[in-house]
């Protein structure tokens, strides 16, 4: 197993000293042309995962642009999109939608055959979803409340009549007719509220802070009017001073995607479903999962599965080091982090492991 860094090394976090306006300046030239902490972010953010070494290579020095119409409308892309919205309805292990039809829609998004409304209505149509939320009150409630991001307090008159459509009796839910399940779903995913909603739960997933009022309004208009505007309104939120704002301010990973980029960044791949729903489960049980996620890099890293280059072999450890940074945390090293590293490095019993699991346990590593 890699030893850890000793625990004089300085604690790794990004020190930015430059005003708000500035930052925001270079961060905005750094999206112009991609640097690796605007190409890493925007990948977790698109695709739940870090790019391979390939991407990197593609990518680094390229406008955001161009990575948005190469990511927006991928199969990866909506792949992502459909286990993000199964999250959000709690569709997850028991409950997740096994049938063709389900495990088709992302498929059928990319190709255009779905909007995101369709999507929606297929998830609230599965077995899953039904037996996720059984019985007339707790279905109409969940339905109400993450279909359209209605309060059922504030409407207990409409949840009433909901429940007595979804019992088979005849009620004017939400302002139309309606006497079966079915019903219920089709006049929530129809109604003005539910495409606003999606609007404002994808904008706080995406750019990872509340929606302007503005935005909401004209977009929650936008998707209702057409639901297969999704993509279009989606790229100009990441053209947007609101997701420069997200770059000059990290997020906390979670577990799923801390999992996925562990095994991207280590071993080069994404984890097979056996390896990744053991470690997410173990993971989401607990309030403060940081130590068990070390626990996690160090089993990876003892692992067969990842290979690293011999220390013998690496001829300039300065280059490395700095390589390593900017693989695994977006950035390039301080000088001051550059040298401990690189001195680190030169110890007898220091391995390229102990670079690698330093970096990867430290809080910078835990966001993106």
């Amino acid at each position: 197993m890699p030893d850890p860094l000793p625990s004089s090394l300085p604690w790794l976090v990004r020190r930015d000293d430059d005003t708000q306006d500035e930052q925001r300046k270079t961060t905005a030239a750094r999206a112009r042309a991609m640097d690796a902490h605007v190409l890493r972010t925007a990948y977790f953010d698109l695709v739940g995962r870090p790019p391979f070494q390939e991407e990197r290579d593609a990518w680094l020095g390229k406008g955001v642009e161009e990575l948005l119409d190469h990511l927006l409308g991928s199969e990866e892309f909506w792949q992502e999109w459909w286990e993000e919205q199964l999250y959000y309805f709690l569709l997850i292990d028991t409950f997740r939608p096994e049938t063709d039809s389900a495990q088709a829609v992302p498929q059928k998004l990319g190709e255009g055959r779905l909007s995101v409304r369709d999507a929606l209505h297929r998830i609230a149509l599965t077995s899953s979803f039904d037996l996720r939320n059984p019985g007339a009150d707790t279905f109409v409630t969940v339905v109400m409340e993450q279909l359209c991001g209605m309060i059922v307090q504030k409407s207990a008159r409409e949840l009433e009549l909901g429940k007595a459509a979804y019992d088979g009796g005849q009620a004017r839910f939400l302002g139309t007719g309606a006497n079966s399940q079915a019903d219920v779903v089709r006049i929530c995913i129809e109604h003005k509220q539910a495409m606003q909603h999606l609007v404002e739960r994808e904008f706080e997933r995406l750019i990872k802070r509340p929606i302007p009022k503005a935005t909401l309004s004209e977009d929650g208009r936008r998707l209702f009017r057409d639901p297969y505007d999704y993509l279009s309104m989606v790229r100009s939120w990441f053209l947007s001073e609101s997701y420069l704002d997200r770059l000059l301010n990290p997020v906390e990973k979670s577990n799923r995607l801390f999992i996925r980029g562990m095994f991207v960044d280590l071993c080069g791949r994404m984890p097979e479903e056996a390896e990744m729903e053991p470690m997410r489960y173990a993971l989401d049980g607990l309030s403060d999962a940081r130590p068990l996620r070390s626990v996690l890099v160090r089993l990876l890293l003892d692992s067969d599965d990842v290979e690293l280059r011999d220390k013998a072999s690496i001829d300039n450890p300065t280059k490395w080091v700095g390589e390593q940074f900017e693989r695994l945390l977006g950035r390039r090293p301080t000088d001051e982090e550059l040298k401990t590293f690189v001195t680190v490095f030169h110890a007898a019993d220091c391995r390229p492991e102990t670079i690698v699991y330093a970096l990867t346990t430290t809080p910078e590593y835990h966001a993106y």
